[in-house]
C-alpha cells in the first residue's frame, strides 16, 4: 500500500547537508518525492512509498544526518498521488 507524507523538520537542519543525505536515504528506502530548504530555516519533505519503507524513511528524517540536530518533525499524511518517479532536491 502506497502512503504519502509531508514533513516539516526544524532544528539545526540547514547548512548540514540534510538535503543531500535525505536524497540518499530516500533512494535507499525506495521512497519518491522531494526535499527542500524553507525560508524559515526548516527542511520540508514530500515523500511517497510503500508503508514500511516510508516509515523507515520518516524515522531517518526524525534523526537526520550526523551534523544535524532535529528538534521537531511534523508529519502530515495525505492521499498518495503517484506523481513522483524519483527523489530529488526541489528549489
Amino acid at each position: 500500500m502506497q502512503v504519502r507524507v509531508h514533513l516539516v523538520i526544524s532544528g539545526r537542519v540547514q547548512g548540514v547537508a540534510f538535503r543531500h543525505y535525505c536524497v540518499q536515504a530516500a533512494r535507499q528506502y525506495g521512497v519518491h518525492g522531494w526535499v527542500r530548504n524553507s525560508d524559515d530555516g526548516c527542511v520540508e519533505v514530500m515523500a511517497e512509498g510503500v508503508a514500511m519503507s516510508l516509515e523507515r524513511f520518516v524515522r531517518w528524517c526524525r534523526r537526520g544526518p550526523p551534523a544535524a540536530s532535529v528538534l521537531t518533525c511534523r508529519e502530515s499524511y495525505v492521499k498518495p498521488t503517484g506523481e513522483f518517479d524519483a527523489f530529488e532536491v526541489a528549489f
